[in-house]
């Protein structure tokens, strides 16, 4: 009796595709190479200060991600990058893990590049590949209630301009998308309680009372 042995086929496609771009290396029209592909990709900030492990510094580039719609193989890909004379496309398991390592976000011992060097292209929004995590937004509002309490603030508006104008890449997205109620309660109680403790004086008289 004949055994039919199924095949599996290894598809080897995947929508999201990673490589790295040396500025000696690419063309001047890199970039438009990308653009006209008409699809969304994001370029990291030029990384020229990463170390190798001897501490030497590496040669400048950026991280590039390329997003389909659709699945593509890893042939379709390298014909892309063999264009713009970049390394060997990889795949990328997650995008937003890749978007926060091209400034090294969760990496702190690694040089902090400048988020907002961060570019996309083909309308991709990078913001949303940067907001906190769980366990990190919870720090970030430990770190305002510290604020708070070291400054004495006593009203939102104080903090929502100190995070517009001097946390604007952390603080102050948060507040803006979920984290104004608790802090705006947050410093009520505190305004409450300052209230609460206060001491009333009949000037005319010198009586103390409640």
């Amino acid at each position: 009796m004949n055994e039919k042995k199924s095949r599996v086929i290894k598809d080897d496609r995947t929508r999201n595709w990673t490589f790295v771009a040396y500025p000696e290396s690419v063309p001047q029209n890199w970039r438009d190479i990308l653009d006209e592909q008409h699809i969304q990709w994001i370029e990291s900030p030029l990384h020229d200060k990463d170390l190798n492990a001897d501490g030497e510094v590496k040669k400048a580039h950026w991280h590039i991600l390329i997003m389909f719609e659709g699945n593509k193989s890893f042939e379709q890909i390298k014909g892309l990058t063999e264009q713009i004379h970049a390394t060997i496309p990889q795949k990328c398991a997650s995008v937003k893990g890749l978007v926060r390592y091209m400034v090294h976000l969760d990496n702190p011992e690694k040089v902090q590049y400048d988020r907002n060097a961060i570019i996309g292209h083909g309308g991709v929004d990078v913001a949303e590949y940067l907001k906190p995590t769980s366990s990190s937004r919870y720090q970030l509002i430990g770190e305002m209630m510290d604020f708070v309490r070291d400054n004495d603030i006593i009203e939102l508006e104080d903090l929502a301009y100190y995070a517009r104008t001097e946390r604007f890449d952390d603080w102050f997205p948060l507040l803006c998308d979920n984290s104004a109620y608790i802090m705006g309660e947050f410093i009520r109680s505190r305004r409450n309680r300052a209230k609460s403790r206060q001491v009333l004086v009949d000037y005319k008289t010198g009586e103390v009372y409640n």
